[in-house]
């Protein structure tokens, strides 16, 4: 039972993350490719090493940089077990420390659920733009603004819904635990004011957050969830879907 529970703790996480892996993958296959070595790497806010050690299996060194001692304790250990500890190095720290963890600029920054939690996100963009080589990609992941205004009218909370919705900071009120959501239009232009490129964007976890866990039983259901969210990401529907995923999902490059 514990082994089946594990697994299914599993699968459910790589329906979070699967769409913004698949990305990611690509994009560094493209790098590599171009430069004609490994990449170098820096995971923003990456904790235990949920995107940081798949991609130092493929090759790349990557530097964690995170404020909690514990995930960097368990990023060694997932590391370790994973037989890439020498290409996966962490340091407790934030934005402001990047200059003094990152001596030389890096060709991919991933920067996942941190925009959210800063106190400044015009500051940390222009902090990563600053870590980032010329020819640079930033992979940012931040919380989405309609997806909490969706969840909150299907649980009958209409009055955080709507105060999701006009707030500026996208928060349902003094008790969400979020500091801010995102809109697409918002995350754009703070990327270009930060001197970064919007290059491709995409909503994720349309459905995932949203389908009760009863819904999930069985690998069939789970697999058909995942396809589903690759076929929204990959059609014209994303277009109008991908606003309502939990998760919005952009790659940046450097601009000059």
């Amino acid at each position: 039972m514990q082994e089946e529970q594990r697994s299914r703790r599993g699968v459910e996480s790589s329906i979070r993350t699967a769409a913004v892996w698949e990305v990611i993958d690509t994009s560094t296959r493209r790098q590599q490719e171009e430069l004609g070595r490994p990449l170098r790497v820096l995971d923003l806010g990456g904790g235990s090493g949920g995107f940081a050690v798949p991609l130092a299996e493929r090759g790349h060194d990557v530097v964690v940089v995170d404020p909690s001692p514990d995930a960097l304790a368990s990023l060694d250990r997932r590391a370790g077990e994973a037989g890439v500890g020498d290409r996966v190095h962490g340091f407790q720290g934030d934005a402001t420390s990047l200059a003094s963890v990152v001596p030389e600029p890096v060709d991919l920054i991933c920067c996942h659920g941190v925009l959210e939690y800063v106190d400044d996100a015009g500051a940390t963009i222009a902090m990563l733009r600053g870590a980032l080589a010329p020819a640079g990609v930033v992979s940012l992941l931040v919380a989405q603004r309609l997806a909490a205004v969706l969840s909150r009218a299907l649980a009958g909370q209409f009055e955080a819904a709507r105060t999701v919705l006009v707030s500026p900071d996208g928060r349902w009120g003094p008790t969400d635990p979020l500091p801010r959501r995102f809109d697409v239009e918002q995350i754009h232009a703070q990327l270009v004011a930060g001197g970064l490129k919007p290059v491709a964007t995409q909503g994720v976890r349309v459905f995932a957050d949203l389908v009760p866990s009863a819904y999930l039983d069985s690998e069939a259901d789970r697999t058909s969830l995942l396809e589903l969210e690759a076929a929204v990401a990959e059609r014209e529907a994303a277009a109008f879907l991908g606003r309502l995923g939990a998760g919005l999902h952009v790659l940046a490059v450097r601009d000059g």
